[in-house]
């Protein structure tokens, strides 16, 4: 697959490597070396091309806004059923500078211009597909979208228990209560925690794996409180370029919730107790 692949995207290449690399639990990823290029390469059987579509949607919007890292796309394709995505290989060495350098920069893609709330078409958390839409109100996006999506999925497979949704469905009607309606609107990678940044080169910073949308970037911030991997460095660059709202703390684990739903939702029980907390400190 992945040669018929390099026929599709550079014909006139040769493959000289290739290895399986790890680093994710969705894809197979491979290292592919050419006579001319160095490539990253994932497939996924059990995903439709829109699922990489996404990631290739994602990666240039970033990098459109000429404030941070991403690699190059260099294809997105199909080949006999199975979807791929071809990325330049990415590789260096951590520097002192490195986690400031990716505070600052994440800051600085929060500022770029953006407006609404939410994304246009299809999109995804992991592997999970998200329903989406574009909002003019961030509550009723995060709400309606995010929140209702993954109590609706929870329903269906079972991990929404009658307590546990009893009190989701109270703190969905509060939510205003601590999230604002229009904050600045903000282009997230929406699946930032330390797995989804890598070092380049000189010690550059490069984003990887994005779940984009246009929101609040509190949202953001929280997710990656949630699982840890990101240094006090980091959070006091990104802090003197985009500084964090006093109310912030009062509000993160609201942010933290939807992730967590997403991970009970894929992978089971153990998340129950975390996303059981949090609703019982805001709803009791």
């Amino acid at each position: 697959m992945i040669k018929k692949g390099l026929q599709t995207i550079s014909p006139h290449e040769k493959i000289q490597e290739i290895h399986p690399v790890s680093g994710g639990d969705i894809n197979k990823a491979y290292y592919v070396l050419t006579n001319q290029h160095e490539y990253f390469v994932k497939l996924n059987q059990q995903m439709n091309i829109g699922f990489f579509q996404f990631e290739e949607r994602g990666l240039k919007m970033i990098q459109g806004t000429g404030t941070i890292n991403v690699p190059n796309v260099l294809g997105c394709l199909e080949i006999e059923g199975i979807p791929m995505l071809w990325l330049e290989w990415i590789e260096g060495k951590k520097t002192y500078e490195t986690d400031a350098l990716l505070g600052e920069r994440l800051a600085t893609l929060h500022l770029a211009d953006a407006k609404g709330y939410g994304l246009e078409g299809e999109s995804y958390i992991g592997k999970l597909p998200q329903q989406n839409r574009l909002m003019d109100d961030w509550v009723e996006y995060y709400r309606d979208v995010r929140l209702v999506g993954q109590w609706k999925r929870g329903k269906a497979s079972g991990t929404m228990g009658q307590t546990r949704e009893k009190r989701l469905v109270k703190l969905m009607e509060r939510l205003d209560e601590w999230i604002p309606r229009t904050p600045k609107s903000c282009l997230l990678h929406g699946d930032l925690w330390g797995g989804n940044w890598m070092t380049g080169p000189e010690g550059v910073p490069y984003l990887i794996d994005p779940a984009i949308l246009f929101g609040d970037h509190e949202m953001e911030l929280a997710f990656t409180e949630l699982f840890g991997g990101f240094s006090r460095r980091f959070y006091e660059a990104y802090q003197s370029v985009f500084p964090l709202s006093p109310e912030y703390e009062e509000r993160k684990e609201l942010y933290q919730l939807y992730y967590l739903l997403v991970h009970l939702n894929m992978f089971g029980e153990s998340y129950g107790p975390s996303v059981d907390r949090i609703l019982r400190r805001y709803v009791g």
